[in-house]
């Protein structure tokens, strides 16, 4: 299980260059797939030899300072209940202000590890400045510079020292495949779960974000059995109505790392909006098998819209990752919800097939010689063997003379002829040219 870390700290102290300089070394990595929207807040890091997650919990504040008050405690409450390791990010240069008295006053109270980092010091001046920072009450502090990236080395050990023990999954918990139920608030998650399961665990009314925790069910039913997690909605307070889409994609990270099938409930009466795209391409960007449940299709005039043109229409805003079940569904009036049951199931099967080497050359091969990569400044590209790593998802390797030269393009043919041939629908999968 991975660890997640929130960077708490009002704005301009610098949390975001510190972001960017945690995910860096894996940013191109993680980010090598096509068509993914670089997501400004959430990304993967690693440090000796353990990988995390990083949220940056300052995307999303604007405006003046009355609202920048309100702004930070939410950051601070999602970091309080999201993240595993709480970095609180002050600056030497204008020392302790009022915002910052006020982030450390709500995390004096928290029982999990905070770490309290004095960004641009980069000096024995400015390392003298830094004392003062004792007085937030949080105990010793790490100093660094995040732009030229001086002590980041020791504020990551100590970061990485500060991870909780994380208990060993119990065996039941490896084999039962984990679906979590994602989307925006008040998608009718909870009201799928309740059509499912057979009894109202979960009280379902219309205001969004009544679901307070991930809350997990081992389902059991219909000759099925896994564990379903439903997705914290949002914790949302009646009085805030500002932007949520930062918040509920944030709440969406643990859950969707943590799951083998992402289940994404869209509201038929809104569209697949920009809250569901980022929810959707998380679940891509972490390699989770895919299914979109059209909710509410009961309250859709059909006059308007058919199915057909309604599933053309998300198809085209998740391009190129298309190959990806749709289904149209009512959780009210418990309409094919079988069948969205067993269309994540079969996504699961398809994550964790096999395919033997031999017939995977016997196949690319030959389709491989009918359309070989296009030649580069009269360079040809000869692929002569290719197979599937031996990894949890989908991943393919192809050994090429110049590896180079083959591009995304190429890529994506390749990967559609996998598709083509093999059930790989609703899961991501990975190229990889190498030399051989």
């Amino acid at each position: 299980m991975s660890h997640i870390v929130a960077i708490v700290g009002r704005p301009n102290v610098g949390k975001s260059t510190l972001f960017n300089r945690l995910i860096q070394r894996r940013e191109a990595i993680v980010d090598s797939v096509s068509g993914v929207t670089r997501d400004r807040n959430y990304g993967k890091s690693e440090w000796n030899g353990k990988a995390f997650s990083v949220i940056d919990t300052g995307g999303y504040v604007r405006g003046s300072d009355d609202i920048f008050e309100g702004e930070i405690r939410k950051q601070v409450e999602l970091a309080i209940d999201e993240a595993d390791v709480i970095l609180f990010v002050v600056d030497v240069e204008e020392g302790i202000t009022p915002m910052d008295e006020e982030v450390a006053k709500l995390l004096r109270k928290v029982t999990k590890p905070v770490l309290l980092g004095v960004n641009k010091v980069d000096n024995a001046m400015r390392e003298k400045d830094a004392i003062e920072f004792y007085n937030l009450g949080l105990g010793d502090y790490t100093t660094f510079a995040s732009t030229s990236g001086s002590g980041t080395g020791e504020l990551l050990d100590n970061l990485v020292a500060a991870f909780p023990d994380k208990p060993e999954p119990t065996k039941e918990e490896i084999e039962l495949p984990r679906f979590a139920v994602v989307g925006r608030p008040n998608a009718g998650k909870s009201s799928f779960i309740n059509a499912l399961i057979g009894q109202d665990r979960y009280i379902v009314t219309d205001i969004a974000g009544t679901t307070r925790d991930a809350i997990d069910t081992k389902f059991d039913r219909f000759g099925f059995e896994f564990n379903l997690v439903d997705t914290a909605g949002i914790r949302r307070k009646a009085k805030v109505k500002e932007d949520l889409e930062f918040y509920s994609v944030m709440r969406s990270v643990r859950a969707i790392e943590h799951a083998d099938i992402c289940i994404l409930i869209i509201d038929a009466t809104r569209g697949f909006e920009g809250q569901d795209q980022s929810i959707f391409w998380l679940a891509e960007k972490n390699r989770k098998g895919l299914v979109i449940l059209v909710n509410k299709w009961d309250l859709v005039e059909k006059d308007t819209m058919s199915t057909r043109d309604y599933e053309a229409k998300i198809r085209k805003e998740i391009e190129p990752f298309t190959d990806v079940p749709i289904l149209f569904v009512s959780a009210h009036t418990k309409q094919r919800l079988l069948k969205a049951l067993e269309a994540s199931v079969q996504v699961f099967e398809n994550r964790k097939q096999r395919i033997p080497t031999s017939k995977f050359n016997d196949y690319m091969l030959k389709v491989i010689e009918g359309h070989p990569p296009p030649a580069l400044k009269g360079k040809y590209v000869k692929i002569k063997y290719c197979m599937q790593l031996p990894t949890p998802t989908p991943q393919f390797v192809f050994f090429a003379n110049l590896p180079q030269y083959v591009k995304e393009p190429y890529k994506r043919f390749l990967e559609n002829k996998i598709r083509e041939n093999w059930d790989f629908s609703g899961v991501p999968i990975d190229i990889y040219i190498r030399e051989k």
